[in-house]
């Protein structure tokens, strides 16, 4: 079986849909479904239960899946241990990235880089589901989080940068013409959300009810790793939605309008990491982020224009 095959296998046991799938994969749905199909044959057996509304794991898709993802990630970190060595890199510190602008940080990976060139530095942005997991598991090394983080097993380090709140809205919406929004009316219209945080960390991103008490209710989902299925939920005018302030100067889209909450405290966004998993890379990253201080985005609120 070739390794690209095992791949799309473990994505979609992991998505549980094809076309999100694809679109992580960066393939055409027929590529996943040729790939699947390839494998049932030569494995005697359906992998997937598939209907017009669901895919799930059959027992023996379970089973494959349990048995396979340990060699897949021993393989895969076995390919990239040799490939960083052929570069004399020795070492790599995986960053997984809660902001969305991973550009306006450049000066810090920049900066780690030219301190340590022997160790490679993998940024990526996070995934909104089981974010903790994603350090707990050893997916990534470090975590860029908003505060507070509260979980007994990590260390939160210093912080990298502080930003304001805004909030999305219809470009025709009822607030649209408004000059800010408080936390009070955010209770009048459902807003998204994403399955696996913890109920402290959420609350802090957006409280579960407002000032009054008043109940803040949550409704569309964004699938796992697509930050664009929430703003377009926001397009349609299904939800409105919170998102740190720096999002207006990347995201430039006539049908929406950005909105401040002054309410609403600035989020700060550290470094964590689980304390045991510490070792010098964590700590060289840290001492970079410390020395050079930290960066504060300034929100382009230009209504419904593009920043």
């Amino acid at each position: 079986m070739e390794l690209r095959d095992i791949e799309i296998f473990l994505v979609l046991a992991e998505e549980l849909h094809f076309g999100r799938a694809a679109q992580r994969l960066h393939v055409s749905q027929a590529r996943v479904s040729q790939a699947i199909k390839k494998q049932e044959r030569r494995i005697g057996a359906e992998l997937f239960a598939r209907s017009s509304r669901s895919v799930s794991l059959t027992e023996v898709g379970r089973q494959f899946r349990d048995d396979l993802q340990p060699v897949y990630t021993g393989l895969h970190e076995s390919l990239e241990r040799a490939q960083l060595a052929a570069r004399g890199i020795t070492a790599q510190l995986r960053v997984s990235l809660m902001p969305f602008n991973v550009g306006d940080l450049h000066p810090y990976w920049k900066a780690f880089r030219a301190r340590h060139p022997q160790w490679g530095l993998q940024v990526r942005q996070a995934t909104f589901t089981d974010v903790f997991g994603q350090l707990r598991s050893g997916a990534m090394d470090v975590l860029v989080a908003w505060l507070p983080v509260e979980e007994p097993d990590f260390t939160v380090g210093p912080i990298l940068c502080t930003d304001s709140r805004i909030l999305a809205v219809a470009a025709d919406h009822r607030f649209a013409e408004r000059e800010s929004v408080s936390l009070e009316l955010l209770a009048e219209f459902p807003h998204g959300t994403a399955h696996g945080l913890a109920d402290y960390w959420e609350d802090s991103y957006l409280p579960f009810q407002t000032p009054r008490g008043r109940t803040i209710e949550r409704t569309a989902s964004a699938a796992s790793d697509n930050s664009d299925e929430l703003i377009s939920h926001v397009g349609m005018g299904e939800i409105i939605h919170m998102f740190p302030g720096h999002v207006t100067r990347h995201w430039g889209m006539s049908h929406i309008r950005w909105l401040p909450v002054p309410d609403m405290a600035t989020m700060d966004f550290a470094l964590v990491w689980r304390t045991e998993a510490e070792n010098d890379l964590i700590r060289a990253l840290a001492a970079t982020v410390r020395d050079l201080g930290v960066f504060r985005f300034e929100a382009s609120l230009t209504g419904s224009t593009t920043p």
